[in-house]
């Protein structure tokens, strides 16, 4: 195993515990549009995806979305957002405890992504380390954000464990040939979700980021 010198966090369900505040909102948007989402369905669809790849699998399947579409789908996530979003547990314990350098890469709007870490009190920690899909080619499953990121930061893919807690980011860090830990400790996170991370190539899984420390210092040695 190559020695970690980098450590690539996704921010919604692996930092801030957003997913299930931003899938809820998601579904009673699209139900009001006439195309009819589940809670569950908004998780298992879109959940790791970017807004451009996540409209283009609602727009292929129940037609055009409105044009004010993402800008009302912000809105509604900024209100709860600011009334109920916070860190996922045992992270900023985590963080400081890291002995490696660390960055974000999310497939949320930079802007949204560091509003989320701004509420959370997580974003003196990276500071201008935040990188969206925004920024690549291809969102994830693709691995160019995971690249990207890394090359930032100067670090070899080989050098580089990525945490992640959907399938997609699972995909992409498989793919761009990085070290993968499945994060399971979301509130959005429903049974089985461990075995489909450890099918789709994930090496670790983790329930809770207060492990975290151990594993890296583990892959270290």
């Amino acid at each position: 195993m190559s020695t970690i010198e980098l450590v690539i966090f996704d921010c919604d369900g692996v930092l801030v515990d957003s997913e299930m505040l931003s899938k809820r909102n998601l579904a009673l948007y699209l139900n009001e549009l006439g195309m009819p989402h589940t809670v569950e369905e908004t998780l298992a669809l879109y959940t790791g995806l970017s807004m451009t790849s996540a409209k283009k699998i609602i727009e292929d399947a129940w037609g055009p979305l409105p044009l004010e579409f993402e800008e009302e789908f912000r809105a509604r996530n900024r209100i709860s957002f600011e009334r109920d979003l916070e860190p996922i547990s045992g992270v900023p314990e985590a963080l400081v405890m890291i002995q490696a350098a660390t960055c974000v890469a999310s497939s949320g709007q930079l802007d949204r992504v560091r509003y989320s870490l701004e509420l959370t009190g997580l974003f003196d920690h990276f500071g201008s380390s935040v990188f969206s899909a925004n920024q690549v080619s291809n969102g994830k499953p693709a691995p160019d954000l995971f690249l990207y990121a890394a090359r930032q930061m100067n670090t070899a893919a080989h050098n580089t464990l990525v945490i992640e807690d959907s399938p997609a980011g699972i995909q992409a860090g498989i793919a761009a040939g990085m070290t993968v830990v499945g994060f399971t400790g979301g509130s959005h996170i429903g049974p089985g979700h461990d075995d489909t991370l450890r099918g789709l190539g994930a090496h670790h899984i983790l329930d809770h980021m207060n492990g975290l420390p151990d594993l890296i210092a583990r892959l270290q040695t």
